[in-house]
C-alpha cells in the first residue's frame, strides 16, 4: 500500500548530481509536494542510522558491537560536515552551556558585527528569533547548573571512553592528553573566567591558573603579553577526520554497512513508527531508524511530523601544514574566542559561531578573522598558503544539551543529534547511551536530561 511523503529537495548541480558539501553554493531546503512511495519494497536492515558523521559512526558501532544489524545513509562522504574541519579538542572545560549569565549582553556587543566570535545574520527568521529568545531566557543561575551538570556527565565518560578506546584499537588519530590551555590578554576576562570556575568545581572539572611567567615557560610559542592563562589538564585533542576514518574502519569490520552519496528524500509513516526511509538510492526499511544527521536533523525530522529546536549554527576553520615551531598545548585565544590546534600533520585555527541558516557561503571576514585573532597572541602566527579553508554547521539547542533517545510519538525511531560544538567530544558516550537504550540494556547515565521530552 502506497503512502504520502513529504519530499526534501537538495541543491543539484547542473547535471542533476546532489553537490557534496561544501560545494554547495546555497541550500533551501525545504518540503514540497508530497508524492506517493510503495513502503513494501526495498532493502531492509535491524536499524537504519541516517548520518555518518562522528555521531552517527559511534552510535553504529556500539550498536553492531550489542549485536545488532546497522546501516548507515550517509548524504555525501563520511564525516564531511562539521565532524571533519573542526579543532578536535575533548573538552569536559566545555561543560558550562553557552546560556551562562552575562552572555546576552556580550552577545548584544557583539550580535551584527561581522568579524566578531558571534554573528547574527541580519534577516527576517522567525524560527531563529524564537530559538534566541528561549536561549536568552536560560542565561540564569537556575538553568545553567543543572545544565553543566549534564553537559559535565556527557564530556567526562566520552573522555574516559576515549583514551581507553584509542590504545585498545591503536587508533591513528593523532590523539594527544595534553590539556588544553586558555590564553588572555585581558585582566577582566581572566578574573570573570576564574569567578565562573565554581560550578565547573561542582562537576569535578578542574583548572590551574597560570600566570605570565609561568605561560612563557609552558607555551614558548605566546607573546609576552599574554597576562597569564587557565590550564584544564584533563582535555585532550585529536584529529578529527582521521577519527571519523578510524570509527568508520572499526564500524565496517564489526558489520556495519556504510553507503555514501545517499540522501534522505523522505520518509513513510504508518501511525506510531517509520516504515520507510525513501532515499536517493531508493527505498531503505529498518525495525529501528536512528537520526543522527546533526544540523539537517530538524529539517528531516520536520518530514516526519515534529519539530527539533535546532539551528545551524556555522563555524570556520583554517588549516595550513604543520607550522616550525607549533604550540604545546591546544590554545583558547580566549578574548577572540579562537581554538588553536596543532598536530605533527597540521596546524588548525577555528571557531567563530555565525547563526545565518544554511547559507553555504565561505566568509573572507569571518576567515580572516581566525588569522588576525592568531597574530595577537601567536609570536610566529601560521605561514604559507591555507590547506584547507573550511565551514560547518553544529547543530545548536538552546539549552545546549543534546537529543539523544525516543523520538516523540514515534515507537521506532530514535535521536542522536543537537551536541552543538561538541560532537567529537560527546562521540563515544553517546554511542554508548544510544545503545543502551535502543538495546533495553541499563543505561550509561540517566538518559532524562538528554530527552526531547525536555522541550
Amino acid at each position: 500500500m502506497a503512502r504520502a511523503v513529504t519530499r526534501i529537495d537538495f541543491p543539484t548541480s547542473p547535471a542533476g548530481r546532489v553537490l557534496p558539501f561544501p560545494e554547495v553554493a546555497s541550500v533551501a531546503m525545504n518540503p514540497t509536494h508530497a508524492l506517493p512511495i510503495a513502503c513494501a519494497a526495498g532493502p531492509s536492515a535491524d536499524v537504519l542510522v541516517v548520518g555518518g558523521g562522528v555521531i552517527g559512526l559511534a552510535c553504529a558501532l556500539e550498536l553492531a558491537r550489542a549485536g545488532r544489524q546497522v546501516r548507515v545513509l550517509e548524504m555525501h562522504g563520511l564525516g564531511s560536515g562539521s565532524s571533519h574541519g573542526n579543532c578536535g579538542t575533548i573538552t569536559p572545560s566545555h561543560s558550562e552551556p553557552l546560556a551562562m549569565p552575562g552572555v546576552i549582553a556580550k552577545g548584544l556587543r557583539w550580535a551584527l558585527q561581522a568579524d566578531a566570535p558571534l554573528y547574527i545574520h541580519p534577516r527576517f527568521d522567525l524560527t531563529l528569533w524564537g530559538w534566541l529568545w528561549r536561549f536568552a531566557r536560560r542565561c540564569n543561575d537556575r538553568h545553567a547548573r543543572p545544565a553543566t551538570q549534564a553537559k559535565a556527565a556527557l564530556l567526562q565518560a566520552s573522555r574516559t571512553m576515549l583514551e581507553a578506546f584509542v590504545a585498545e584499537h591503536a587508533l591513528d588519530c593523532e590523539f594527544e592528553t595534553r590539556g588544553l590551555l586558555y590564553a588572555y590578554t585581558d585582566p577582566r576576562q581572566r578574573d570573570a573566567d576564574l569567578h565562573d570556575l565554581r560550578l565547573l568545581r561542582e562537576v569535578g572539572v578542574h583548572a590551574e591558573p597560570w600566570d605570565a611567567g609561568r605561560m612563557q615557560v609552558e607555551e614558548p610559542s605566546l607573546r609576552d603579553d599574554i597576562i597569564g592563562g587557565l590550564y584544564f589538564p584533563n582535555d585532550a585533542s585529536l584529529r578529527p577526520d582521521r577519527y571519523v576514518a578510524e570509527l568508520a574502519r572499526l564500524a565496517r569490520a564489526a558489520g556495519v554497512e556504510l553507503i555514501e552519496d545517499c540522501a534522505v528524500l523522505g520518509f513513510c509513516r504508518e501511525r506510531e513508527r517509520v516504515v520507510g526511509v525513501d532515499t536517493a538510492r531508493g527505498l531503505q526499511r529498518g525495525r529501528d531508524v536512528l537520526l543522527a544527521a546533526g544540523a539537517w536533523s530538524p529539517l528531516l525530522s520536520r518530514q516526519i511530523g515534529f519539530e527539533l529546536p535546532i539551528q545551524p549554527g556555522k563555524g570556520y576553520s583554517i588549516t595550513f601544514d604543520a607550522q616550525r615551531k607549533p604550540p604545546r598545548h591546544p590554545l583558547v585565544l580566549r578574548e577572540r574566542s579562537v581554538c588553536v590546534t596543532a598536530w605533527g600533520s597540521g596546524f588548525r585555527l577555528g571557531s567563530t559561531m555565525e547563526f545565518s541558516g544554511y547559507d553555504a557561503s565561505l566568509n573572507r571576514v569571518r576567515l580572516d578573522a581566525l588569522v588576525r585573532g592568531a597574530g595577537q597572541y601567536l609570536r610566529e602566527p601560521p605561514s604559507g598558503a591555507p590547506r584547507e579553508e573550511w565551514y560547518g554547521w553544529r547543530p545548536m539547542t538552546y539549552d545546549d544539551l543534546p537529543i539523544l533517545g525516543r523520538a516523540p510519538g514515534c515507537d521506532n525511531l530514535w535521536l542522536a543529534t543537537g551536541h552543538g560544538m561538541l560532537g567529537v567530544s560527546m562521540s563515544l558516550a553517546t554511542g554508548r547511551l544510544l545503545a543502551d537504550l535502543m538495546c533495553g540494556r541499563e543505561a550509561l547515565l540517566d538518559p532524562a536530561p538528554y530527552s526531547a521530552l525536555r522541550f
